[in-house]
C-alpha cells in the first residue's frame, strides 16, 4: 500500500473568496487588497507611481542621474526654460500599474566606482518599500538598468588650467 503524500504548506493557502457582486466565487491564493473597502475603491495613477519611484530611486547614494541619454539631454534643456516646471522626477522611470500591483522598470546612470550589485539591491528596495508603503499596491518587480556611469570631472573638464 502506498500512502498519499501531501505537499509542504507554503504562506499562501488556496481558499475560496467571496463572490463578487453578482460574480461567481474564485478559487485561488488569498490575497489582502488594501485598495478595495466597504466604503468603496481606491485606484493610484500610474504617474503616480512613477513619480514615488522616482524620488526614492534618487534617494540612494550612488545614483547619479536618471533616464537613457536622449530623455537626460531633453531633459536639460527643458530645465533652462524660464517658467519650466523644474526637473521632471519621473525621468527614466516606466511602470505598469493594476488594481493591486505594479512593475516598474528603472533607467539609471550610477555614480563611478559605486557597486553596481550593492546599488541596484538598494534601489529595488526603497522603490518597492515607498510604492507600498504610499500606494498599498503591491510591488511584485523592480528592474533596473544602468544606461550609463558618471566619471569624475578633472580640472581640464572645468576649464581650469593645469599650469600658471
Amino acid at each position: 500500500m502506498t500512502q498519499t503524500q501531501t505537499p509542504p504548506r507554503t504562506g499562501v493557502t488556496a481558499e475560496t473568496k467571496p463572490a463578487p457582486r453578482g460574480g461567481t466565487e474564485v478559487k485561488g491564493p488569498i490575497q489582502q487588497n488594501r485598495l478595495a473597502t466597504e466604503e468603496g475603491r481606491i485606484s493610484v495613477a500610474e504617474g503616480v507611481v512613477q513619480k514615488i519611484a522616482g524620488i526614492a530611486c534618487r534617494e540612494v547614494s550612488g545614483v547619479y542621474a536618471m533616464g537613457t541619454g536622449g530623455s537626460r539631454a531633453f531633459g536639460a534643456l527643458r530645465e533652462r526654460i524660464p517658467g519650466s516646471a523644474g526637473p521632471n522626477v519621473a525621468q527614466g522611470v516606466g511602470v505598469e500599474v493594476g488594481e493591486t500591483q505594479a512593475a516598474v522598470d528603472l533607467d539609471i546612470v550610477v555614480e563611478y566606482g559605486v557597486g553596481i550589485a550593492d546599488l541596484g539591491r538598494g534601489v529595488q528596495r526603497n522603490v518597492k518599500q515607498s510604492i507600498e508603503r504610499m500606494t498599498g499596491l503591491e510591488v511584485v518587480e523592480v528592474n533596473i538598468n544602468v544606461d550609463d556611469v558618471h566619471l569624475p570631472e578633472t580640472d581640464e573638464a572645468r576649464g581650469e588650467s593645469r599650469v600658471s
